[in-house]
Parts: C-alpha cells; sequence; structure tokens
C-alpha cells in the first residue's frame, strides 16, 4: 500500500515513507487521544454536577413540597420531581444548542 500526499507548493504527490507515515498516524492518535479524554473528563463533570442537581432538587420537594401534602405524598413529590427535572433539561439543551449554533 502506498501512502502519498499532495506537496501543496508544487500540486503532485509524494510518497510517504514508512517513518513518515507512522509520524503522521501517531499525531492524529496523539490528537484524537487528547479529544477523547477531554469529552470523557466533560462527560464525568457533567453527570457529577447532575447528580448534585439531584440531591439538591431531592432535598428541596423533602423540604419545602412534603409537609403540604403530608407524609403520604410520595407518588405527587416524585411527579413535582420528574416535572422540574424534565423543565431543566430541557432549558439546559435548549440555551447549550443555541449556544453550539453559535458555534
Amino acid at each position: 500500500m502506498v501512502y502519498t500526499i499532495k506537496d501543496m507548493a508544487t500540486k503532485k504527490k509524494v510518497k510517504l515513507s514508512f517513518r513518515d507515515r507512522v509520524k503522521k498516524e501517531a499525531s492524529q492518535f496523539k490528537k484524537e487521544f487528547a479529544k477523547k479524554t477531554f469529552n470523557l473528563l466533560t462527560s464525568g463533570f457533567g453527570l457529577v454536577a447532575a447528580l448534585a442537581w439531584n440531591e439538591l432538587i431531592k432535598d428541596l420537594i423533602t423540604t419545602y413540597i412534603q409537609p403540604y401534602f403530608g407524609q403520604q405524598s410520595g407518588l405527587i413529590s416524585r411527579a413535582i420531581y420528574a416535572v422540574m427535572i424534565t423543565f431543566l433539561a430541557v432549558l439546559i439543551t435548549y440555551n447549550f444548542s443555541k449556544f453550539a449554533d453559535k458555534k
């Protein structure tokens, strides 16, 4: 298999040596590795943030909603929790998509 690259100055194809091919692929691997690592770290921090919000919303419902509906308000509290989480997810996703569209 022959790998070629266009020489921008002369507009002709130049054969790459094995060493050059390995260097090029290693460079591409490093870039891809860094990108994937960044994505995984970002996802991990996103998960931690989501879990923190989860606990906060549960505590808010336990503290402020359940006293109004009594101790038997499990279903109502869960419904309010689900609506709040859905609202937050839609709001955050919408705003992030608007931000991503600008770039």
